[in-house]
């Protein structure tokens, strides 16, 4: 069976996927799950989440929709890898995407945050949590020596990660200030929207939207 092709609606969108999903891998080198509504293509990746089983570590996605230039049938979970190989092949004008064919397996694609139904909670400024998302990095770099085993590890991810970001409404893990950050979200000057709904909480600028989904509690 021949592979699915995604039609962009222009060539400064296929790029936007390609930084997209270069700076997703550079995050985590993990799956992207393409999932098409009509001519609409949302790309979901993972940059935060529980490494061992019950560890307090939130589940942090980044979001990214993107106009199709025809409807398309296409709900599949891929390597970053190999999106980023379909796409150095396409010529410089070229705006036919082929899904690669070869799926992937991760957990945090099988359990999405839903599409209606959130609550507005506030704002907070882009340059707080660009602070948030460099504060934390330090944090978790001084807190692990350098052979760190994976107890210590698991425990300062979540207490750097885990916590909510002082000042921001929703009670928003700090996961989600480096989603945001990593993945190129945070513009200078702005203001980013909270909504929550349940266990998710999702931050949204106009590079793109961070969903996190809270640890669970045992």
């Amino acid at each position: 069976m021949p592979s699915p092709t995604l039609r962009f609606g222009d060539k400064q969108t296929v790029a936007d996927l390609q930084t997209f999903t270069a700076r997703a891998r550079a995050t985590e080198d993990g799956g992207m799950r393409l999932l098409t509504a009509g001519s609409v293509l949302a790309a979901y990746v993972c940059t935060l989440r529980p490494t061992v089983l019950g560890e307090p570590v939130p589940t942090v996605l980044g979001l990214r929709t993107m106009a199709l230039g025809a409807g398309a049938d296409v709900d599949v979970t891929v390597s970053l890898g190999s999106v980023l190989d379909r796409l150095a092949r396409m010529g410089d004008d070229d705006v036919e995407f082929p899904v690669p064919t070869v799926t992937a397996t991760e957990n945090w694609a099988g359990v999405l945050p839903p599409r209606s139904g959130w609550v507005h909670e506030g704002m907070v400024p882009c340059d707080a949590l660009e602070q948030a998302a460099k504060d934390g990095i330090g944090a978790v770099a001084r807190g692990l020596p350098d052979r760190a085993g994976a107890p210590l590890v698991s425990s300062v991810r979540a207490a750097v990660w885990g916590r909510p970001l002082e000042g921001v409404p929703g009670s928003v893990a700090a996961g989600a200030a480096f989603g945001a950050f990593s993945l190129g979200f945070l513009e200078p000057g702005a203001d980013a929207t909270i909504r929550t709904k349940g266990r998710w909480s999702r931050v949204s600028t106009g590079r793109g939207h961070v969903l996190v989904r809270a640890a669970a509690i045992f």
